[in-house]
């Protein structure tokens, strides 16, 4: 089965020339879509787009998967590096499991590390500790352990709530079914809500451990809670709430 791949640059990125290194040779198409006007370190084989206008990840993507037809797509952050044979394992288990729409590799930091990117779908009292001061005080990452699913490191593929959004592979059905990724959400919770969505039309999302991508994962948003950033956030946090009132009361 063919897949194409979708990178989106909004800022230069130094990291880029390694990620496309590490797709192109496992891809059989592969898009850049580029935010600004600069040069690229773009690989033979690789197409750029530059938009007249900055647009959001979402629309972004979007715009990618449009310019592409392979019936699997990998979506990737440019601070992402994808071992060899990541994408060719995340496509053979989405070809051997028919309703799997969404698939994600197991995440490292550049030092090696495992990095938590299986996730449980947000809670409206667990986002208020993770997206305001309050983190300062009471750590996400001993205090929502189940969020972050910290205590679960699958060896083996396994079912996800959601997955991050800096490395994923998503069949184009789903994604013509579902009406691709919501363009509402500029830079935040557009995964969130992709994988919420497919949840709920009986798309199945799995984690694949055995494919590896390495991720940088800087999470502005983490370590500063007055920017544009943080903005953008919270008004992805705002339209998934509306979009999906149930989950005010989700535990």
């Amino acid at each position: 089965m063919t897949v194409a791949g979708v990178v989106v640059v909004h800022e230069p990125r130094p990291e880029l020339e390694r990620c496309l290194a590490s797709l192109e040779p496992q891809l059989d198409e592969l898009v850049v879509i580029a935010n600004l006007d600069a040069e690229l370190p773009l690989p033979p084989a690789a197409r750029l787009m530059r938009n007249e206008s900055p647009l959001g990840y979402a629309a972004n993507a979007n715009r990618g998967v449009a310019a592409t037809s392979a019936p699997l797509v990998v979506i990737a952050n440019p601070d992402t590096e994808a071992e060899p044979g990541a994408v060719r394992t995340l496509a053979a288990f989405a070809e051997a499991h028919g309703r799997c729409g969404i698939a994600g590799p197991q995440m490292r930091y550049p030092d090696g590390t495992w990095q938590p990117s299986r996730r449980r779908f947000p809670t409206v009292a667990g986002t208020l500790v993770r997206r305001t001061p309050l983190r300062l005080v009471v750590n996400p990452y001993k205090h929502q352990r189940h969020h972050y699913n910290l205590d679960e490191r699958p060896t083996e593929p396994a079912p996800a709530d959601w997955m991050l959004g800096g490395f994923l592979l998503l069949r184009r059905t789903m994604l013509e079914e579902l009406g691709g990724f919501d363009e509402g959400f500029r830079l935040y919770g557009e995964d969130i809500d992709l994988c919420y969505r497919a949840a709920r039309a009986g798309w199945e999302r799995w984690y694949v451990p055995e494919a590896v991508v390495t991720h940088r994962h800087v999470a502005v948003t983490d370590h500063r809670f007055l920017s544009r950033r943080t903005l953008w956030h919270w008004r992805g946090i705002a339209r998934f709430v509306r979009k999906h009132s149930e989950r005010l009361r989700a535990r």
